[in-house]
């Protein structure tokens, strides 16, 4: 039976979860999400989204180019179709470590009058550069708002149950 390697392209179905056994990703129909996660704002209006933003469904991409982490290509090579496989992950090896530094204050005077950021907004602020940072509200007061910079599973170890479908 053939087994996969760097270059082929292959189809995978994988579940993400975190420690406590919180689904945040999968490409599974029948997984259940945390709700915060499912169709968020990498899907179109009208989609069906799965968790994280993926389509239900299994996932294709060329084995190597690290579409995922790159210790589930690693786990990937020399799988044959039909085979599953579960990968750990480190919070800094996957998302990083949740950096205190990436918390920040900005006054309200600083931000465009019409913005009303709310508590769990996820927003995308520029610079006068237009570099493009992504934030979640943290806390907003009538003088300021901070934000949070850190991936939202930043500090997590995740582990994936990854299936191999198929090698193209």
């Amino acid at each position: 039976m053939a087994q996969a390697e760097k270059g082929n392209t292959v189809t995978i179905n994988f579940t993400g979860t975190l420690e406590d056994g919180t689904v945040f990703d999968s490409t599974l129909e029948d997984t259940e999400c945390s709700e915060d996660e499912c169709c968020d704002d990498g899907c179109e209006d009208g989609d069906e989204c799965g968790c994280g933003g993926h389509e239900n469904g299994p996932m294709t991409f060329v084995l190597g180019e690290e579409i995922l982490f790159p210790q589930i290509d690693a786990a990937i090579i020399g799988m044959a179709p039909g085979e599953k496989k579960t990968v750990k992950i480190a919070a800094a090896d996957a998302f990083g470590e949740y950096d205190k530094e990436k918390v920040f204050t900005v006054p309200r005077s600083e931000l465009p009058e019409d913005l009303v950021p709310e508590v769990g907004d996820e927003l995308s602020l520029s610079n006068e550069d237009d570099e493009e940072l992504e934030v979640v509200v943290l806390e907003t007061t009538e003088d300021q708002v901070t934000f949070d910079a850190n991936h939202p599973l930043a500090g997590e170890d995740v582990t994936f149950e990854i299936e191999l479908v198929s090698i193209q």
